[in-house]
């Protein structure tokens, strides 16, 4: 194998943390994977991973070597979107990240249709709710809510109106009562996200709420997290109503405080600002604009129960 190559198989190795891991996405084989990597440590004269039975990590000079791998895996990965984005057929590896909640509860029902649609497109999708750079990752498009956009140079389209909610599992408030005001949560609760700290500020309007402070004893990574505790009764959230519409409607969650409503943080789909956006990006970021508005689907239901009962 040639020397760029060794070096985007370098990089991919660092970034699925084991030669089994790398293999299973390069469809090669462990052993074939490590001799390779060998064979890079062999050429350049130093040894650039640690080999554990829990996977690689970087020496010294390894972590060096790899921050210049990966600008060149990134600049090799953008040249092929170019070439790609020549043809006006949507085809090739389409990169998608969304956060856990939403990528388990909306995006997944989507892709049927859109691959359908676009047998030529193949979909890699991770769900997570880390900070992502967009400089380092290899991301077509990512699925994010208003407080995690922070990288003004980033395009970012709106696909849908969210709402937030408080809510509180039957169990819990059978336990500690129904809140009747904001400041009554101080005596409750109240669940926390940890990757986001935008996230807890839940924006009370009036004078009197305004800055309060809410805490409680657990807290999690991601709102899928938060939403399955919820359920259990381990406290009160504030949630959005994709995740939770069903559950208020049957009664495994109660909302709470319901002139207290979240309206600020909207999804989007974000990408690179790219002068020729690859035909892939940009059918699928359409098929998230036709399927999520102007109303997403887990409002229409609630709409159309709201029509019947007037």
């Amino acid at each position: 194998m040639d020397l760029p190559n060794l070096i985007v198989l370098f990089a991919r190795v660092v970034d699925a943390g084991s030669f089994s891991a790398a293999s299973r996405e390069l469809n090669q084989s462990p052993s074939a994977v490590s001799k390779q990597i060998a064979n890079l440590e062999d050429r350049v004269g130093v040894r650039l991973l640690a080999r554990s039975k829990h996977g690689v990590s970087l020496t010294d000079d390894g972590q060096a070597f790899y921050e210049r791998c990966a600008e060149i895996r990134h600049s090799i990965a953008m040249a092929e979107d170019m070439v790609l984005s020549f043809g006006d057929h949507p085809k090739g590896q389409l990169r998608v990240v969304a956060t856990v909640a939403f990528g388990k509860a909306q995006v997944l029902p989507i892709l049927p249709l859109f691959m359908r649609g676009h047998p030529d497109v193949q979909v890699s999708v991770e769900f997570t709710d880390r900070k992502l750079d967009f400089s380092q990752d290899q991301i077509d498009v990512a699925i994010q809510f208003t407080e995690q956009i922070e990288d003004q140079s980033l395009v970012a389209r709106k696909i849908a109106h969210n709402r937030r909610v408080i809510c509180a599992s039957p169990d819990y408030l059978a336990r500690e009562g129904t809140p009747e005001t904001p400041e009554h949560l101080r005596r409750h609760n109240c669940l926390q996200l940890s990757s986001v700290s935008r996230f807890n500020d839940w924006g009370f309007s009036d004078l009197e709420s305004r800055g309060l402070r809410l805490r409680g004893n657990f807290e999690a990574n991601s709102a899928d997290a938060l939403y399955h505790a919820t359920l259990a009764g381990l406290g009160v959230a504030r949630l959005s109503t994709y995740l939770i519409g069903d559950d208020l409607r049957e009664g495994r969650l109660i909302r709470l405080l319901p002139d207290y409503e979240d309206n600020g943080s909207d999804i989007y789909a974000v990408y690179s600002a790219r002068r020729n956006l690859p035909p892939k990006t940009r059918v699928f970021i359409d098929h998230l604009v036709s399927e999520f508005s102007p109303v997403p689907p887990w409002e229409r239901d609630e709409r159309a129960s709201i029509s019947r009962a007037g």
